[in-house]
């Protein structure tokens, strides 16, 4: 047995592949011998990566654009973000006017929303926007139906028939209800073949046709068979598994109404997308859009089916156990195959990001560390038994670097978690600003580290998407979540002791600052006030960015997501809403307490406050 670990720890290390490894707590951990082997299995007989050519920067290695000064700008879910116009679901118009009143009124400087990665054209619609049918394309689910061209062609009897489709979901904005994609998909669906059906101008987007090229071609042929066999290509017939195979060319052919029908749609979200931009930039905003790349797609969707070449099987992506997450993570994603990448000299990566800067200020990789090491997990094992697998480094960052350079946008990078000190500080070198996140931040003895003693290339938040609201952490309602739903490695009482202490601490680090009173050793602010002193704290210190969660502003208690949960936690689908649950529509924000008191103590361009009346 010994042997065998030897020689399967010596091939590791010629692969790249992780024998041990530091975990959250800085312990050495060894790697299982299983895990090992079905690691090198997946890999097959592949040498390490060489760096590829067409990924080096000849002479001084490129860097993304710095940011122009200090900024400040909401983060947002925009699924959830919904107005009184919107069909249930955030779109691009409500996007485009949450840019265009928080630049113009209260100075923000850009608005990070989350992937807007497309999903499946036929239901059931995938509710994470982390684990998309493809990253390269958007989704037409964020789509505004009015602001389509040819919706102001139509007759009224066409519009009729559109407004009926609409009001249903209109009137669930109102409402606490969860939401429901597949609904709106339905009639948005509905009310887009309409809109296609009386589409006369076949030059549109042709332009954007051409540009798409073969990703474009794949993505609106996969749409068009998984309308004919469903959203998971590994259960089609055999014959069209192969995206090139003469088969999948027939049916392209075949279905060439659909497939003009899908790329359309992906104009539209593009052009709709570019129209948001357009109000960032015209609101006085210096990054404006910031889009987000999530780590990886669907293992059924479009991308791998079109990428089966460079995209390995038999492992999926994830993440060792953490603070947060102590049983580690399974995205159920499959990751690059390091030689394959390169050898096509990291022409999807870049096709990714580039897709992203396309329409957009700045771009924020999810899980940035990514581009230097991944951590697969093999088939039937749980989180915790995966291992890390590297990838060049300097020819990975070198193409985000790259592609940020030439689309003149910011790149950051989520580098939360498990994370080696070089890899934040190579990112550094290349430009990359790394996120920097409240609960984390913590001096050596464990207290919240002094707001100058944060970094200053990052992106500065109190939370994710992954982490409760502050009002949360506040009350404590997160342990109780999380308890009740099985999520726990100990009791509920010393997690809940644990929690008491960290809001404790943060309790005195922001009294000591003059953000909230300290008179008294249980003095304790409200949420909404302990809310606005969080944000204080991060617009003290020497962050870039700073991110103001929109969930925070208007006192939602209920996380986005729960990471270990896929049906047990209505993940994904939860509407923006105060903390009574009620919902709060975009068309509301501008007046909202909340919004203006966490707007009032963010940092200028030149560091000062704004001072709102």
């Amino acid at each position: 047995m010994a042997t065998d670990r030897d020689g399967l720890a010596r091939r590791a290390r010629e692969l790249g592949v992780a024998v041990s490894y530091r975990d959250w707590r800085g312990r050495e951990v060894e790697v299982g011998t299983e895990t090992l082997a079905a690691v090198l299995a997946a890999l097959g007989d592949a040498a390490r990566p060489a760096a590829s050519p067409a990924a080096k920067v000849a002479g001084e290695p490129e860097r993304a654009p710095r940011p122009d000064g200090r900024s400040w700008g909401f983060t947002v879910q925009l699924y959830s973000l919904r107005s009184r116009d919107s069909w249930g679901h955030g779109d691009l118009r409500d996007l485009a006017e949450l840019a265009a009143w928080s630049g113009r009124e209260l100075g923000a400087g850009f608005v990070l929303c989350n992937p807007l990665h497309a999903a499946e054209p036929v239901p059931p619609v995938t509710a994470s926007p982390y684990q998309p049918m493809s990253r390269r394309f958007l989704s037409p689910l964020y789509l505004r139906v009015e602001d389509v061209p040819e919706y102001a062609r139509l007759s009224a009897a066409h519009r009729e028939r559109i407004d009926a489709l609409a009001t249903p979901l209109r009137a669930r904005n109102a409402t606490g209800e969860l939401i429901d994609r597949d609904a709106v998909w339905a009639a948005k669906r509905a009310a887009l073949e309409i809109l296609w059906a009386v589409h006369d101008d076949r030059d549109a987007g042709q332009e954007f046709r051409a540009q798409g090229g073969q990703a474009l071609d794949d993505w609106a042929t996969w749409c068009a068979l998984a309308e004919i066999h469903g959203s998971d290509w590994r259960a089609w017939p055999v014959p069209l598994h192969d995206p090139r195979s003469s088969a999948v060319a027939a049916a392209r052919r075949q279905l060439a109404g659909r497939v003009d029908f899908h790329a359309w749609l992906q104009w539209l979200a593009s052009e709709q997308l570019a129209a948001a931009q357009r109000a960032c930039r015209q609101a006085g905003m210096s990054i404006g859009v910031v889009g987000d790349l999530a780590v990886g797609a669907h293992p059924g969707g479009a991308d791998a089916w079109a990428g089966q070449d460079v995209l390995v099987s038999g492992v999926s992506v994830g993440a060792p156990p953490d603070e947060f997450n102590p049983r580690g993570q399974d995205w159920a994603l499959p990751p690059w195959h390091p030689r394959r990448l390169a050898a096509l000299g990291y022409r999807p990566l870049a096709g990714l990001i580039g897709g992203v800067l396309r329409e957009a200020g700045g771009i924020r990789m999810d899980h940035v560390m990514g581009l230097l090491r991944l951590w697969w997990v093999p088939a039937g094992m749980t989180p915790d038994r995966g291992t890390y697998v590297y990838y060049d480094h300097e020819a990975m960052t070198g193409v985000l670097a790259g592609q940020a350079a030439q689309a003149g946008a910011i790149a950051i990078g989520e580098d939360l978690g498990t994370v080696a000190p070089w890899i934040r500080r190579y990112l550094a070198t290349r430009g990359v600003l790394g996120t920097s996140m409240l609960w984390f931040e913590r001096a050596a003895d464990g207290s919240p580290l002094p707001a100058a003693a944060w970094r200053r290339d990052c992106l500065a938040t109190v939370g994710t998407h992954d982490v409760p609201p502050a009002a949360s952490f506040l009350t404590g309602e997160h342990v109780a979540l999380r308890a009740g739903l099985g999520l726990l490695t100990r009791s509920e009482a010393a997690e809940r002791a644990d929690a008491e202490r960290a809001v404790a601490a943060w309790r005195d680090a922001l009294a000591a600052q003059g953000l909230i009173p300290g008179d008294g050793p249980g003095q304790m602010p409200s949420a909404a006030e302990f809310t606005v002193a969080l944000y204080a704290f991060l617009a003290r210190t020497p962050a870039a960015l700073v991110g103001v969660s929109l969930t925070d502003a208007v006192g939602e208690r209920r996380p986005q997501n729960l990471p270990g949960t896929i049906g047990e936690y209505p993940n994904w689908r939860i509407p923006l809403a105060g903390p009574d649950g009620r919902p709060v529509l975009a068309d509301d924000l501008p007046a909202h307490p909340g919004i203006r008191a966490i707007a009032a103590v963010m940092p200028k361009i030149d560091g000062e406050f704004y001072g709102l009346d």
